[in-house]
């Protein structure tokens, strides 16, 4: 395919400055021709999943967001939070974890050029951008007829969900809880879960949102809203046996009362009593972090137990390369079903630093999801 490299293509930018402001804008910056292993990507489709929204707005009070020329966009940082952001301070920093688009050019290599002309998803960063650098071996081509935003957000979320699956047969629990459960993530872990047959527990905020998940199948839906929430969940964990959980709220007592329900649970058959509680080990990774707040645990829960945090980043380095490479490819094959996304709409780089639409997307609302093209209205 015929191809002329255009020098230059806007790429979204998130700046905190050492004086407390954010700023967002678009910068326009060189498009390189691909090395001998690389593919030149016309980015076409990336979401906002939260992750990506924690380094565009850092901790920015939105309340004070003010759209400004070129665009940009303007918001200042509280003082008390500046502490935490300092690693990037005056740093001018590219966003967008994963997405898809055409391979418009392509290095020498065999395996490069092989890819010329198709859609494929890509993850490593700087995806806010009209085109992007990738090394051929780390795309996944799309199945024929597959879109670009099929493919978006097929790394991020489908591989964190199956992720939790693997680290559940590796640590030899039988059975998951997941918390904000019917998010997009969720709804794929359930798919997962229902397809290869893992007990999981899903706890969600409301009862519309259980709705979401009860529709696609689940089994086991506990709202955490309701008044008997704790005897709930007990009895879903009882039914189930799960023993491991994954936490996308962090903060607060949530975590704490899984880790509490679950010793309860499991001593509904205990035949010894033991004053340091069940020896079954219980397990809460946090990997999100919807509530900032101090994690309180209230040790009701024995000696066997355990809570940390979990990254799929931390989990593939673990993770030899032909089982990482069977996880990607149970994504393609799956990519219009169990690992199916769905957005609420799609903007442009422009439209992503109107203040009116940053405050929709970031609200990070069950069941809505927002998506970049880059190369719209361009």
């Amino acid at each position: 395919m015929a191809y002329d490299n255009p020098g230059s293509g806007l790429q979204l930018r998130s700046l905190i400055k050492s004086d407390g402001q954010l700023e967002l804008s678009l910068a326009k910056v060189d498009v390189p021709d691909p090395a001998p292993d690389e593919v030149l990507v016309r980015v076409e489709a990336s979401p906002l999943n939260p992750s990506d929204l924690g380094l565009l707005l850092g901790a920015a009070d939105l309340s004070t967001a003010r759209a400004g020329a070129g665009p940009t966009l303007t918001a200042t940082v509280p003082q008390a939070l500046m502490r935490a952001m300092a690693g990037r301070v005056d740093q001018s920093m590219p966003v967008g974890n994963e997405g898809a688009g055409v391979v418009v050019a392509a290095g020498s290599d065999p395996a490069a050029q092989a890819l010329l002309g198709r859609t494929v998803a890509g993850i490593g960063g700087a995806m806010y951008a009209q085109y992007r650098a990738l090394k051929a071996a780390d795309v996944l081509p799309l199945p024929a007829g597959a879109t670009a935003a099929d493919g978006a957000s097929c790394f991020v979320n489908p591989l964190t969900a199956l992720g939790m699956v693997e680290t559940m047969k590796r640590e030899g629990h039988t059975g998951l809880v997941h918390t904000a459960a019917a998010s997009n993530l969720g709804q794929m872990l359930n798919k997962i879960c229902l397809k290869d047959g893992v007990p999981l527990v899903n706890i969600v905020r409301s009862r519309a949102q259980a709705h979401i998940l009860t529709d696609i199948g689940a089994t086991h839906v506990v709202d955490s809203t309701s008044p008997d929430f704790l005897a709930e969940l007990t009895d879903a964990l009882a039914d189930t046996g799960a023993t491991l959980a994954f936490d996308a709220i962090g903060g607060g007592k949530l975590a704490g009362q899984i880790l509490g329900c679950m010793e309860t649970a499991i001593n509904r058959k205990a035949t010894v009593y033991s004053r340091y509680g069940s020896s079954t080990h219980k397990q809460v990774y946090i990997y999100g972090g919807l509530d900032t707040g101090p994690t309180e645990l209230v040790r009701s829960f024995g000696m066997a137990w355990g809570i940390g945090g979990w990254l799929l980043t931390y989990f593939l380095t673990k993770t030899p390369p032909a089982e990482a490479q069977k996880l990607r490819q149970r994504v393609a094959d799956e990519l219009k079903t169990t690992f199916a996304s769905h957005y609420t709409a799609e903007i442009g780089l422009a439209e992503a630093l109107d203040p009116k639409v940053v405050a929709a997307y970031n609200r990070k609302t069950t069941g809505e999801k927002y998506l970049i093209n880059p190369n719209k209205g361009l």
